[in-house]
This record gives structure tokens, C-alpha cells and sequence, in this order.
């Protein structure tokens, strides 16, 4: 599905990610305190939750890219789905971890923004469809609402875009099943880890209430 198809279906998308979101953020609290119990330390369960997570994507990069050329049509949805609640589970842990409050929308908004990556929010502040990175849109004085919508639609446009790359470079170059599979793991891993990097980076410790 392209960009165009993102546009032409808002409320679809919208509602996949903040779905997505929100099944994310019930399944990793209790994952996440409990790392932090056994760790002791909160930076230690960051960086465990982040290698937890880049292989949960690598693995289902490598599952759903196992059919080669003729399963993507079939494949692609699974691997979107999957990709896109890891990155938000994993987003929304480092969060939770860091003292945040998942249930603040501007919290909510901060992984998703986190979810996009540096390159891609540095380039939507620069072209003022973003006001701020993830920490300043956490800790903003007042929710914007709209903000919910440009987000939503962004994560969808964005990992839609990947996945489909993805997918044309394994139909291109790589019509073996198993290379296939292989190139799906190493693409959705490294890119897991850049988004785990830049969320543990930008969501800054804050003071629990």
C-alpha cells in the first residue's frame, strides 16, 4: 500500500495504529516492570528491552520473508502488523522505564513520533508538520489533538513504505525463499534497533509521580 492509499484512508489508519498503540502499552507494562525488578537498574532493562525487541522483529522479518516472491501479497500484512507492534511495545517500554505515563496522550504521541525515527522526524519539524521531537511533544504544556491524527498517519505511511520496500528489493534481487527470509530479518532488525536507539535516546529519565 503506498502513501496514496494512506491518504485516502485516514480513519483506517488511525485507527490501526492507535490500536496497535494501545495493545502495545497493556502488554509491556507489566514485561517492563518486571525487568526492571530483575535488572535493578534502569538503563540496564532499556538496553535489555531494545535487544528483546530487535530480535522479536528480526524473527518475524525472517518468518514472513520466508515465502519469497509469490507469498508477499499474503505475507506483507502480517509483517506490517508485527513490525509495527514490536517498535510500539518496544518504544512504549523504554517509556514506561524512563518514568513517563503511558496513559498521557502526549506520551502516546511521543512513541509514535519516536517510532518514525531521527532522519524522518527531523525532516517533518523542518517541513512544520511536526512541532518537536518526542521528549518536547511528552512533556508539552497542553495535548494537541490533531497532532493524534498527523502522527497515526505518518507511523502508517511510514512503515507501510518500508515494508513495501523491503518486498520489492526481495522480488528484485532476492527470489530464493530463504535469502529472502534472511534479508527480511537483517532489514527489520536494524531497523528496530535505530528506532530503539533513537527512543532511548530522546525519552530522557523522568521523575516518577
Amino acid at each position: 500500500m503506498s502513501g496514496k492509499a494512506v491518504e485516502r484512508q485516514p480513519e483506517l489508519t488511525a485507527s490501526f495504529v492507535r490500536d496497535t498503540l494501545d495493545r502495545a502499552i497493556t502488554a509491556v507494562r507489566p514485561t517492563a516492570d518486571t525487568l526492571l525488578v530483575a535488572r535493578g537498574d534502569v538503563d540496564t532493562a532499556v538496553h535489555e528491552l531494545i535487544d528483546t525487541h530487535i530480535r522479536y522483529a528480526g524473527a518475524q522479518g525472517l518468518l514472513t520473508g520466508l515465502g519469497g516472491v509469490l507469498a508477499a501479497a499474503f505475507t506483507m500484512p502480517a509483517n506490517l502488523a508485527g513490525l509495527a507492534l514490536v517498535q510500539a511495545r518496544m518504544v512504549a517500554g523504554i517509556a514506561h522505564l524512563r518514568g513517563y505515563d503511558l496513559d498521557d496522550p502526549r506520551v502516546r504521541n511521543a512513541v509514535l513520533a519516536s517510532m518514525l525515527g531521527e532522519d524522518l522526524v527531523d525532516r517533518l519539524i523542518a517541513e512544520r508538520k511536526l512541532p518537536a521531537p518526542p521528549m518536547a511533544i511528552a512533556t508539552a504544556p497542553v495535548h494537541d489533538p490533531e497532532l493524534d491524527r498527523v502522527l497515526s498517519a505518518e507511523v502508517a505511511s511510514e512503515l507501510m513504505t518500508r515494508v513495501a520496500g523491503k518486498r520489492l528489493a526481495i522480488t528484485i534481487a532476492r527470489k530464493v525463499p530463504i535469502v529472502g527470509g534472511a534479508f527480511g530479518m537483517g532489514a527489520d532488525g536494524f531497523r528496530t534497533w535505530q528506532v530503539g536507539d533513537y527512543a532511548a535516546r530522546e525519552l530522557r529519565p523522568r521523575t516518577r509521580r
